[in-house]
């Protein structure tokens, strides 16, 4: 029976995950289909670049990754203590990395008007950068930005629509050093 992901993913327990998603219907992320006779190495690229950004974005940081034909292992420390100290500008201006956001957080994020908003709408906006904080340290919110963005390419890419992903993602804690080093060393093997 599964489990919820909260139930998963607990950071009192351990801030080191390894993570795997994989893709469905055959599909390939990389590699070459000896079937269509198409190379599709150069998506590799998309997640490597896409893998930056987040972990420049997140306060998540990825230790390993392997990007297979059908699956990416990822070894990923959450760091919930860099995205606590970080201020409510900061918060803001990660989140618009991502996404646009309301025009209250635009108007905050400017000097010249977050001096003439309301206490209505500075506190909407206090609101609003606890949410983005949240999101900004968790595992899942990551995996998603990423799916999402490398699934929209390779549709769009192969002509198709619907599902690319098998499903959200797989998740395991790390629970101890030796098993740090041995999950490394085989997403660093998997290739």
């Amino acid at each position: 029976m599964t489990r919820p992901r909260a139930a998963l993913v607990s950071l009192s327990d351990t801030p080191w995950y390894h993570v795997v998603t994989r893709c469905v219907r055959r599909a390939y992320l990389c590699g070459f289909d000896r079937l269509t006779g198409r190379s599709f190495e150069h998506r590799r690229g998309w997640v490597e670049l896409r893998l930056r950004q987040l972990a420049g974005v997140f306060a998540i940081d990825v230790a390993a990754y392997a990007v297979m034909s059908n699956h990416v292992h990822l070894v990923v420390r959450v760091d919930a203590d860099r995205a606590a100290g970080w201020s409510d500008t900061e918060v803001l201006r990660r989140w618009r990395c991502l996404f646009r956001g309301p025009m209250v957080v635009e108007r905050f994020l400017s000097p010249a008007t977050r001096a003439e908003m309301t206490e209505t709408e500075l506190d909407g906006v206090a609101g609003l950068v606890a949410t983005y904080r949240a999101r900004l340290e968790d595992l899942s919110w990551f995996m998603r930005v990423l799916n999402e963005s490398i699934a929209r390419a390779a549709n769009r890419e192969d002509g198709v629509r619907g599902r690319f992903w098998e499903g959200r993602f797989r998740s395991q804690a790390i629970l101890d050093e030796t098993a740090l080093l041995a999950v490394m060393a085989y997403v660093d093997l998997n290739p």
